[in-house]
């Protein structure tokens, strides 16, 4: 009876073992990494080819892609983190937040600066945060402009076809107000609600967020006050229409219809808009003041802690962001590579469009890629960014009165992080 017993307990501890595994393993015994993923156009389709060929090289492995809505990935992420049960990795393009839940790459990728100097020197800032590889890029992001080609046509307007030929803002916004005068658009032009976006301008302006020294807001610079009173005025004018940045109305589903002449957004659209066939459209050179720029963004791939697969995520990692792979990922799914040798790709559509968005990343004001990537203040108040625009262009503040309200946000947020250890 006892014999009998033992081999019952037994039983029964190797099942509860197998029950605490949790996430980590699969029904059939193999590792399971569990991967939450928001995707922007079709690059989940890709994401999923890429796993599938991954699944055959590594039959131990069962890559389970989670896909939720870009807005509620922290919320879902944290949610999951504070229970006790992560994800093994996830998609995301605001890693700071997370850095301290994320394994620690350096140990798995063997030579740190080797793997650092494959990817292009201005998003660091975003992946390396105290000395820790916490994530690894997957793609760069640039902000641009996509114009309706029959809308120009009819309205006589020609874009730049080179760099050489870049508007000025005066000369791109005479363009607008030619388009209005025809009145074949319904909005000469729609411009995202984000921050983000809106700088741009305000690089273009000479303006900067903070300080080169990252020490002090400088939002509230005559600069950068100069490019939201432009901003402002561009919307009194009726060439930006009220509706997306004080109505929440989508610039993508204005563009889409036909009826828009200027989109600013990002070069991630490209797949969403690749199936547009009412219309022409194509993508040329923001305008200029002071000088040009874009503001360089992007997406990667973090793996958590205390999952019990770290070792089996960091191979999966590893794999993603090997030349071959990315370029993979990168040419079908219409993006930018984060890495410096995959520049020379084969997309399947115009390749002059990604050289456009190139070529803005490429002239992009460095203090951009700083301000952006000091994520100690940006993760907690680009959102107060946004809503000081918004209280100018309501008039509930002057451009400058709203932005010295943000520069006050920032720095006392920065204040709060030199009093942290």
């Amino acid at each position: 009876m006892k014999r009998k017993w033992g081999m019952c307990a037994k039983i029964i501890i190797l099942a509860l073992m197998l029950s605490l595994a949790g996430c980590g393993q699969s029904g059939e015994g193999k590792v399971r990494l569990d991967f939450m993923w928001f995707s922007d156009g079709g690059e989940g389709e890709v994401m999923k080819e890429i796993i599938e060929n991954y699944e055959k090289q590594h039959p131990e492995v069962d890559i389970n892609l989670v896909e939720v809505a870009f807005k509620d990935v922290k919320t879902k992420l944290k949610t999951m983190i504070a229970g006790g049960k992560p994800p093994a990795l996830v998609r995301i393009n605001d890693t700071y937040e997370f850095a301290d839940h994320a394994i620690d790459l350096t140990e798995y990728v063997g030579d740190k600066d080797k793997f650092i100097g494959q990817f292009e020197d201005s998003i660091q800032p975003f992946y390396v945060i105290n000395d820790r590889i916490i994530a690894a890029p997957m793609d760069i992001t640039a902000n641009g402009m996509y114009y309706n080609k029959d809308l120009f046509k009819k309205a006589g307007v020609e874009v730049p076809a080179s760099p050489e030929e870049v508007w000025t803002w005066d000369e791109f916004r005479t363009a607008l107000q030619q388009i209005k005068a025809s009145g074949e658009a319904r909005y000469p032009m729609v411009w995202d609600f984000s921050g983000h976006r809106w700088s741009t301008m305000m690089y273009e302006y000479g303006g900067s967020l903070f300080d080169k020294d990252l020490t002090k807001a400088a939002v509230n610079s005559p600069e950068a006050v100069n490019a939201l009173a432009e901003f402002k005025d561009m919307h009194e004018e009726g060439l930006i229409p009220d509706s997306v940045w004080l109505g929440g109305e989508n610039p993508n589903n204005l563009f889409r219809s036909g009826t828009v002449a200027v989109h600013l957004a990002g070069n991630w659209m490209m797949g969403s808009y690749k199936d547009i066939t009412h219309f022409d459209w194509g993508v040329t050179y923001l305008p200029k003041e002071e000088r040009r720029s874009s503001v360089p963004g992007g997406k990667y791939v973090m793996g958590l802690k205390n999952t019990g697969v770290e070792k089996e995520t960091a191979e999966f990692i590893q794999y993603l962001s090997t030349k071959e792979v990315n370029a993979e990922y990168i040419e079908k799914s219409l993006f930018l590579s984060a890495r410096k040798d995959n520049k020379d790709l084969s997309y399947p559509m115009d390749d002059k469009l990604f050289a456009v968005f190139t070529d803005e990343f490429k002239n992009t004001s460095p203090q951009a890629a700083k301000d952006w990537g000091n994520q100690k203040v940006m993760t907690k108040n680009a959102g107060d960014l946004t809503t000081g625009i918004s209280k100018a262009l309501k008039g509930e503040l002057t451009p400058q009165e709203a932005l010295d309200e943000v520069a006050k946000i920032f720095d006392e947020t920065i204040k709060q992080n030199n009093k942290q250890p």
